[in-house]
């Protein structure tokens, strides 16, 4: 199963996202990228990651163009930009998804305010991609009446990171 989180900058929502979705199911392939990825992760939202016993300190902003050949079974916008603004995929897409979320990088006002806002988007991205995951993701990967644990789809990873 591969599954591509698309925003704009790649440093922040689609970098929470990748590590939720990741967390949920280490066999899954998860890739995160941006239409203009920024030079690094956003430091608090790897902050408010950690909280939540997930290290995204480890992951690099991407530029989408890496993975526009590639196949997947999911690719998800998490902002309303990349959604917009998601390439042509020469790759086979299996479903295109836009689930979106504030952007945390965006909150003005206290230091305390600003922290705040990346919990509640964070904990907004959790709920999302485990439901995502429940819902869709498993159910795919271990249909009913199975008892192989193989995945339902091609498994064919995209090129290395």
């Amino acid at each position: 199963m591969n599954i591509l989180i698309l925003c704009t900058g790649n440093s922040c929502r689609s970098q929470m996202a990748h590590g939720f979705l990741q967390s949920l199911d280490p066999g899954i392939n998860v890739y995160s990228a941006g239409t203009r990825p920024a030079r690094q992760v956003n430091r608090l939202a790897v902050e408010v990651m950690a909280e939540a016993g997930i290290d995204i300190s480890h992951h690099i902003p991407t530029d989408v163009s890496r993975y526009r050949n590639d196949p997947w079974d999911y690719v998800v916008t998490v902002c309303s930009h990349a959604d917009r603004n998601c390439p042509a995929f020469a790759g086979n897409v299996g479903k295109r998804l836009h689930i979106g979320f504030d952007d945390p990088s965006e909150a003005q006002g206290s230091p305390e305010y600003i922290y705040q806002e990346f919990r509640r988007v964070r904990d907004e991205i959790k709920q999302a991609f485990t439901s995502l995951y429940f819902d869709e993701i498993a159910p795919r990967l271990h249909p009913a009446g199975s008892d192989s644990g193989q995945e339902a789809t091609d498994s064919s990873t995209p090129h290395s990171r």
